[in-house]
């Protein structure tokens, strides 16, 4: 299963209405992340689990949910979390 693909897996717990993953791992060649095996995403998901919360506090979960792969396969992820109506507003 490519990262894309896991990233997408343990994000399902939070019963997103979108969630879109970008691999900008080619934009990087060469960038020492790249060079230990670590790719670079962005990462836009719609979920009602972030009502409420900071965006401090959204990255936490995300980064909760993804757990060893932030030490390993992710590099860096550029993530852009928000709640349905907050989705509905910037459109």
């Amino acid at each position: 299963m490519s990262v894309p693909d896991r990233i997408r897996a343990r994000l399902a717990a939070f019963e997103p209405s979108l969630i879109e993953v970008e691999d900008d791992s080619h934009l990087h060649a060469g960038h020492a992340g790249a060079r230990s095996g670590g790719g670079h995403y962005n990462l836009h998901i719609v979920s009602d689990e972030f009502v409420g919360k900071n965006t401090v506090a959204r990255h936490r979960m995300i980064y909760a949910a993804l757990g060893e792969m932030m030490k390993s396969e992710i590099h860096a992820l550029a993530i852009c979390a928000q709640t349905a109506e907050e989705a509905k507003q910037s459109n």
